[in-house]
C-alpha cells in the first residue's frame, strides 16, 4: 500500500506569494496532525497526552469603518487535540489579508478568527485581542528551574535519538529542566527554527546530560515546531517512564509569528504567556 503524501508539500511554505490585502480565509492551510503522530505510534484516538498550541501574533491590522487602520497584538490557542495544525506561512497570509478589510469593532474581528481558525484546525480556537491604542503589557522573563546549558559535555549526534535519555537511580523527585540549546529545521525550507525548551516532570532522577545531549540532537532534524514537541514528549515518556511529564517550547518568531507547543500527562498545567528573551 503506497503512503499517504505530505500535504506540507503543498503549502504556501517555499513558494512565491502573491499577498492578499482583502480578506481571504481560504489561504488557511490546515495539515493533519495524525501523519507524524503516525510516525510516533500515537494512536489518534488515544491521545497520550493533553496541551495546545499557544500562538503569538505581533503584526494585526485591519481598518475601522472609517477607513482608519487599527493594529493589534493577538494570541490563539489551538488545542493538541485537534485533527490540524495550522501551517504558519498560510497563518501570516491570512492575518495579511485583514490589513485592507473594514471591521466594526474588535469583537468583530475576534468573532472571525474564531470561526476561521476553528475551521481549519477542526475544534474550537480560542482568539484574544489587544489593540496597541490600549497600551498592551507583555510578560517577560525565564522558568523556575534549572538551566541545563551550563553543562560541560561533548555532542557528537544531530538527529533525534532517544537513546540517549535515561532515568537514574535515586528518590522520586521533582523537577523543571530548561535549555536555550533546541534548534530545528522547518519540515518544507531546511530553515533553521530557534527554541527554548521546558521539561517538567515527577519521577525518578532523568540523567541532566544525556537529557542536554538529547536536546541538541535535534539540531539537523526536520519537522514543525508541533511535531518537535510532541516526539519529546514520547521520547522522555517511554526512555525515562515518569510518572508526570510536561514539555514546553516557546520558539522564536517568524513572520511576525511565534509558536509555542505545550503537551502535558495532565497533572501539570499550562504555563503562562511569558515571552522567551529571544522572543
Amino acid at each position: 500500500m503506497s503512503q499517504p503524501t505530505d500535504p506540507s508539500i503543498l503549502s504556501p511554505l517555499g513558494q512565491p506569494t502573491e499577498y492578499r490585502a482583502d480578506y481571504a480565509p481560504e489561504l488557511l492551510f490546515p495539515i493533519p496532525r495524525q501523519l507524524k503522530r503516525d510516525e510516533l505510534g500515537i494512536s489518534g484516538a488515544a491521545l497520550p497526552f493533553v496541551g495546545e498550541d499557544l500562538w503569538n501574533a505581533y503584526e494585526v491590522s485591519w481598518l475601522n469603518p472609517k477607513g482608519k487602520p487599527v493594529v493589534a497584538l493577538a494570541t490563539f490557542r489551538v488545542p493538541a487535540n485537534s485533527p490540524n495544525l495550522i501551517e504558519s506561512k498560510s497563518f501570516k497570509l491570512y492575518l495579511n489579508s485583514f490589513n485592507q478589510t473594514a471591521f466594526a469593532d474588535v469583537a468583530s474581528v475576534e468573532t472571525t478568527l474564531v470561526r476561521d481558525l476553528s475551521s481549519a484546525a477542526g475544534a474550537p480556537v480560542s482568539a484574544k485581542i489587544e489593540v496597541l491604542s490600549g497600551r498592551p503589557q507583555v510578560l517577560l522573563g525565564y522558568p523556575q528551574g534549572i538551566l541545563l546549558d551550563e553543562l560541560d559535555i561533548s555532542c557528537t549526534t544531530y538527529q533525534p535519538a532517544p537513546a540517549l535519555l535515561a532515568a537514574v537511580d535515586g528518590q522520586k523527585t521533582e523537577e523543571t529542566l530548561y535549555s536555550h540549546l533546541l534548534k530545528s529545521n522547518c519540515l518544507v525550507t531546511g530553515q533553521p527554527d530557534w527554541a527554548m525548551v521546558v521539561i517538567r516532570y515527577r519521577g525518578r532522577p532523568i540523567d541532566h546530560a544525556g537529557l542536554l545531549r538529547y536536546i541538541v540532537s535535534f539540531r539537523d532534524h526536520n519537522e514543525f515546531h508541533e511535531q518537535c514537541v510532541e516526539r519529546i514528549y514520547c521520547d522522555i515518556q517511554r526512555q525515562c517512564a515518569p510518572e508526570a511529564l510536561a514539555v514546553y517550547a516557546r520558539y522564536t518568531r517568524r513572520g511576525g509569528l511565534d509558536i509555542n507547543p505545550f503537551r502535558s500527562s495532565g497533572e501539570f498545567p499550562p504555563p503562562d504567556n511569558t515571552r522567551e528573551v529571544r522572543q
